[in-house]
């Protein structure tokens, strides 16, 4: 078992824990695919290790269907970085209107339909019964 030779300040255990994190998978899971040998105990010591063994930090990644390479190279304060530098460029480039939403002057607004329908339905229903007295009249 070799370790991996990556950027001091890239924790590989603290990556794994995020990778499998956003992949909703549950220490027990990720044992339980690793093996007899594996528990959720073993899994937690496993994400506190700086460094994790080259074969099963390729056991793992392929169980979580990421690429070893993301685990090792993943470094937080670059993606940091990446995400706030885009995010500015982003948010200059897309303007999608200003929404004003105002959740009273919606209902008020649904209110006063309501009311306007049941006056249409008042009104069809006294033009109906005026029929009907009609014919009954002959």
């Amino acid at each position: 078992m070799t370790h991996t030779t990556s950027n001091p300040k890239i924790h590989e255990g603290r990556n794994l824990k995020r990778f499998r994190e956003m992949m909703s998978v549950k220490q027990d899971a990720l044992a339980f695919e690793l093996g007899e040998d594996w528990n959720q105990q073993k899994i937690s010591l496993l994400e506190q290790k700086e460094k994790i063994d080259s074969d099963i930090l390729e056991q793992v990644a392929a169980i979580l269907k990421i690429p070893a390479e993301a685990i090792r190279n993943f470094d937080e304060q670059q993606a940091v970085n990446i995400i706030a530098n885009t995010f500015d460029k982003v948010e200059n480039s897309f303007n999608f209107g200003t929404f004003n939403l105002h959740p009273v002057e919606k209902i008020i607004q649904l209110h006063e339909e309501k009311i306007a329908l049941y006056e249409r339905m008042l009104k069809e229903k006294d033009e109906m019964m005026g029929r009907l007295e009609r014919l009954i009249r002959g």
